[in-house]
């Protein structure tokens, strides 16, 4: 059975958080489903690209997946009003499963009380937010929790997924194929 992941998006969405690891998972051979949080499915990120979102969350939340991934950039700020990306979280990290971050996203994961006594990573501008951020790492992995700093940092990320869901061989398979 196919590994499945839930990527979540919202307006303001920073698109290399969103392509490059989305592209390495459906290279890897994941489903992954990109939901829109607001429902409409076209979504503008920061740098004017729009996106088609394959559903909007509320028609696949009840779904079942391995890995939630929650890209970064200004959009954050409507997620984590919206809330549900918070109550997404926790409840994966409750079931055991994968929960992503990049960038801003990380606050999301602070809001559903996943970051007490964990380590992370996060963008430098919610630093303040999340002042034990590992700033000097790119990638950081503790226990089902994922979080990488930002646009940067996207391909070391999306391959640290696929090696989460798939093992090192493959993401070692997707590397060479990407010439990483």
């Amino acid at each position: 059975m196919s590994k499945r992941v839930l990527c979540l998006l919202g307006p303001g969405f920073e698109e290399i958080e969103v392509t490059a690891p989305v592209d390495l998972l459906r290279r890897a051979g994941a489903e992954v489903v990109m939901a829109s949080v607001p429902g409409d499915l076209h979504l503008t990120g920061r740098c004017g690209i729009t996106l088609h979102a394959d559903a909007a969350l509320a028609d696949v939340v009840q779904q079942e997946f391995d890995l939630l991934l929650i890209p970064g950039g200004p959009g954050v700020k409507e997620l984590r009003a919206d809330g549900r990306p918070a109550r997404l979280a926790r409840a994966f990290a409750d079931a055991g499963k994968l929960v992503a971050a990049i960038c801003a996203a990380p606050a999301i994961l602070g809001d559903a009380g996943l970051l007490a006594d964990r380590r992370y990573t996060a963008h430098f501008s919610v630093n303040e937010e999340l002042p034990q951020a590992l700033s000097g790492r790119e990638v950081v992995e503790d226990g089902n929790l994922i979080t990488s700093r930002g646009a940067g940092t996207a391909l070391t990320f999306g391959l640290a997924l696929v090696r989460r869901l798939f093992g090192d061989a493959k993401a070692q398979e997707v590397a060479r194929a990407i010439m990483l």
